[in-house]
């Protein structure tokens, strides 16, 4: 029933916004081939989908997505919880940290794109740098923040490392290292079609930028009405992911 009650939110919301969309079209003095309506836009992207070129599109972003985002994650996690657990090494690394975080991926790019040239690589190396810090420093946070008698338990029944790290830090330390990788996401998604616009010839991002070469904007409003829904469904898929990690570890359902 919940779950019913979610979809008809997404689906009134999503509904309003297209209303909102509609009704700026029409009170628009923009030419058409500039501003398109929500029925222009859909009559591109029902062209994109009978051509193949939004399957292909999609295709090559969600490879690229899943390899740098999940790589970020993995090696974030693991390095945070061993940084998290030696908090004097930390200290050191904190200020080099704290230094590149604030740094825009996309300033990284033109440095991407000289050393990996154009096509994947850009892509995936700015996915991978806009998830990797937010999720490395929420993780050495959590794990800075978990109580002592966690551990004092752990002596208890002589849990020592690895199982410790495992059975009781990742565990006690999960919920705000999932929020992290939740927040991550979002800047992931945006990141990559940031870098396909500038260090790949496909993709949802190079859609974009060929339809503003083409003088097409009904196929860049249904690229980006695409691109929302996608980043829509991944954040919903990551949300139930991290509801069955929780409830295997005893967390919130």
């Amino acid at each position: 029933m919940k779950k019913i009650i979610s979809f008809k939110y997404v689906f009134v919301s999503i509904l309003l916004l297209i209303a909102l969309w509609q009704f700026a079209f029409t009170i628009s003095d923009y030419s058409e081939a500039l501003f398109p309506s929500p029925l222009m836009a859909l009559q591109a992207l029902i062209e994109m989908i009978l051509d193949g070129t939004l399957l292909a599109s999609i295709s090559a972003s969600m490879y690229r997505f899943v390899i740098g985002y999940g790589l970020s994650v993995i090696i974030a996690v693991l390095l945070g919880l061993v940084l998290g657990s030696f908090p004097k090494v930390f200290n050191y690394v904190n200020p080099s940290l704290q230094l590149l975080r604030p740094i825009s991926p996309t300033a990284w790019m033109p440095f991407v794109v000289l050393l990996f040239g154009i096509g994947d690589l850009p892509a995936i190396v700015i996915i991978f740098i806009a998830a990797f810090f937010p999720v490395l420093l929420s993780t050495v946070s959590a794990v800075l923040k978990i109580d002592d008698i966690y551990f004092r338990v752990a002596d208890n029944f002589g849990i020592r490392q690895p199982a410790l790290m495992w059975k009781v830090i990742l565990p006690a330390a999960f919920p705000q290292i999932a929020n992290a990788i939740h927040l991550a996401l979002g800047s992931a998604w945006i990141f990559l079609v940031a870098g396909e616009m500038v260090g790949a010839q496909s993709g949802l991002g190079y859609q974009i930028i060929d339809a503003r070469n083409n003088i097409r904007a009904d196929i860049l409003l249904a690229t980006i009405f695409v691109i929302g829904i996608i980043g829509l469904f991944l954040d919903f898929l990551l949300g139930l992911v991290e509801k069955k990690i929780l409830k295997a570890w005893g967390g919130e359902q």
